[in-house]
């Protein structure tokens, strides 16, 4: 029996309310594994972008936008 199986004999016999419970738990652990994903890209785009906030750009603050 593989691990899938095993969590369903487990919740199987469980209440309704407990089984909701236990899928909502499992629904937030994979959306806090895809927001550490995003947290990831975007420590990698603000590390690059770090290297655009220097003394010689500064000159480019004031360019007016299109």
């Amino acid at each position: 029996m593989n691990l899938a199986e095993q969590v369903y004999q487990a919740i199987k016999p469980l209440p309704e309310p407990m089984v909701q419970e236990v899928l909502d738990f499992a629904l937030f652990l994979r959306q806090r594994e895809q927001w550490s994903e995003w947290q990831n890209l975007m420590l990698a785009q603000a590390s690059s972008l770090a290297d655009w906030d220097n003394v010689e750009d500064e000159v480019w603050n004031d360019v007016p936008g299109i």
